[in-house]
């Protein structure tokens, strides 16, 4: 039981055990209930026994007081072990789950990434977990627990009396049929609604990151009339989903009270003919009143699940998805990047390279220039592992790096991409992610070297000043900087540069280039850059084009073939002298 649950709702050991205790709990908590009507019925059965000259015991008003007081202390008692199990259980599973989302997400290849969109991900680390939690503290113990009851009490009545029996549960199948049987309809809008939700989280998403350049265009206007749209949709999604639940549950639920007609047309009809005595009788019209509140619940509680069922399956495709493995232990002799007939897409059909060969050597700066969409950022990616190429091979010091782990990988790689990531935290602690055992004065070194320095230092609080979300409070260039020197304090034997200089200006870009050139002494550096001024000392240029090298060699040598490279100088220095003509 605890294994089916576990796989069924992607528990943990402890939260599947804490999940069956909640059922069994809820099942006694339930059948305590029934109790009070049992005793209700002794009593009345007494109380009337002198008018229907009936034998029975003397009644004793204490006796009974003295019964019911343990029928409600057992219930308390029940229902409070029920309410720890299913409550408190259910947060710590939460809690449980999203660690492990976490963890998991912390492992996974950035080909997941890629393939999702991060307002969903947020959706289903935040919303369907919140789901969860609601689902399995509020719902799922509760329906099972429900059903079990229902069926022991359901048992025991039948043993008392088969034809009142039937004629008070004839209705139960009918009504559970009502709801399983629009299950798929329920599922379709859900998926509808959920669609229609994430639509929405994406767009308000974008136009918090986007709100600068939506009023520096005057497109508010125009973009919060898409973003109503979208409201709307998902409204009127989430309508529709709970209309069409609770229109089939309310047709379940009024179908479900025909059995109590049912009760007193059988009852009476075998009371009057002598088939059965008063007692029975009376005790199924009480059982009719109590039984069908626990079964309209499971009604509930199986709507529900239906919708909880498609939150479950989104958050188990995170924890199912097949985590990245490798060797974590290896020798690396020297550093060489070596693409071997590489070939890689982002999506099936759509090639970013194409039988891509070269070699990036150690000690030597390697760069990569050309038309934009040839693969550049791409192919400094695959030498990180960040993806698994296609076909072909990309050696590391002459070792493949498909069976290798891609975090131990990441010691021997100092990166720094045109989109810069920084933290809201301290300029120092920014920096100190590049090492986090490095002292300060190892922080300031790389900051000095990145020219990071001085603009450091005319802040309020100097390396202590925390700057905002993604570096909120700095400019472009600053943060650009804040990133090299986090690459520079790493000091790994590859250095992997994606227009790491973009954001500077001419005096700063010049400066940096030094202190990047007397780093990569006996380093292996890959470096994107489309000013071809910047690279012209490079040992070798790599020029790709449509996702193929078109061309490989020093500036003088690229510069003589009159190839792709030379177009490419020629142009940049033509726009090198536009000026605005007024």
């Amino acid at each position: 039981m605890i294994e089916a649950l576990k796989k069924k709702y992607a528990l943990s050991d402890q939260g599947a055990r804490d999940l069956f205790q909640g059922i069994v709990y809820s099942v006694l908590a339930n059948i305590s209930l029934m109790l009070p009507v049992i005793l209700l019925a002794v009593v009345l059965n007494q109380l009337l026994a002198p008018l229907l000259q009936t034998e029975t015991r003397e009644f004793s008003i204490a006796f009974y007081t003295g019964i019911g007081i343990v029928i409600l202390a057992a219930i308390f008692i029940l229902h409070y072990l029920q309410y720890t199990a299913a409550y408190i259980g259910t947060y710590a599973e939460s809690a449980r789950r999203r660690i492990r989302l976490a963890e998991k997400l912390r492992t996974l290849p950035l080909a997941f990434f890629h393939q999702r969109d991060l307002s969903d991900l947020t959706s289903r680390i935040m919303g369907d977990c919140a789901g969860f939690e609601h689902a399995f503290s509020h719902t799922v113990p509760q329906f099972w627990g429900a059903v079990i009851s229902t069926s022991i009490v359901c048992a025991s009545l039948l043993v008392f009396n088969w034809q009142i029996g039937l004629a008070l549960l004839w209705v139960a199948p009918i009504s559970f049929a009502i709801v399983i049987l629009s299950r798929r309809w329920q599922e379709k809008l859900g998926k509808k609604h959920m669609g229609a939700r994430f639509e929405l989280a994406e767009g308000i998403q974008e136009c918090l990151e986007t709100v600068q350049d939506i009023k520096a265009c005057n497109q508010e206007e125009a973009y919060l009339k898409k973003l109503d749209a979208k409201m709307e949709a998902a409204e009127k999604a989430q309508i529709s989903s709970e209309l069409a639940t609770a229109s089939l549950l309310t047709t379940g639920q009024m179908f479900l009270r025909l059995g109590l007609a049912t009760v007193i047309v059988v009852g009476n009809g075998l009371v009057m003919k002598g088939q059965t005595d008063l007692f029975v009788y009376i005790l199924f019209l009480i059982a009719a009143s109590r039984l069908y509140d626990p079964l309209s619940g499971a009604m509930s509680n199986m709507a529900e699940m239906f919708s909880v069922g498609l939150q479950v399956n989104r958050l188990k495709e995170i924890e199912e998805y097949p985590q990245e493995a490798g060797e974590k232990s290896v020798q690396i002799n020297g550093f060489d990047i070596t693409f071997d007939h590489v070939k890689f897409s982002y999506e099936r059909g759509k090639t970013v390279l194409q039988d891509v060969s070269f070699t990036a050597k150690q000690g030597q700066v390697t760069a990569l220039v050309g038309p934009s969409g040839g693969g550049k950022s791409t192919a400094v990616k695959l030498a990180a592992k960040f993806y698994p190429p296609e076909n072909g091979k990309i050696l590391l010091g002459g070792k493949d790096l498909a069976p290798l782990d891609s975090t131990m990988l990441m010691k021997y790689f100092s990166i720094v991409f045109q989109d810069v990531v920084l933290f809201n935290n301290t300029i120092m602690e920014n920096i100190r992610v590049g090492r986090k055992n490095a002292t300060d004065e190892e922080v300031i070194a790389a900051a000095k070297a990145a020219m990071c320095h001085g603009f450091i230092e005319r802040l309020p609080q100097g390396y202590q000043t925390v700057i905002g979300e993604n570096g909120g409070t700095l400019s472009g260039g600053e943060c650009q900087r804040l990133s090299i020197a986090r690459a520079l304090l790493k000091d790994a034997p590859v250095i992997l540069l994606d227009e790491a200089t973009a954001s500077l200006d001419v005096d700063n870009e010049t400066e940096i280039q030094s202190a990047i050139s007397r780093l990569v002494k006996d380093k292996t550096v890959l470096v994107i850059a489309h000013r071809m001024r910047t690279i012209e000392a490079a040992d070798q240029i790599v020029v790709l084009a449509d996702g193929t090298v078109a061309e490989s060699g020093t500036h003088s040598e690229l510069m003589e073939n009159k190839g792709l490279y030379r177009k490419l100088v020629e142009l940049q220095t033509a726009s090198a002298n536009w000026k605005l003509n007024v």
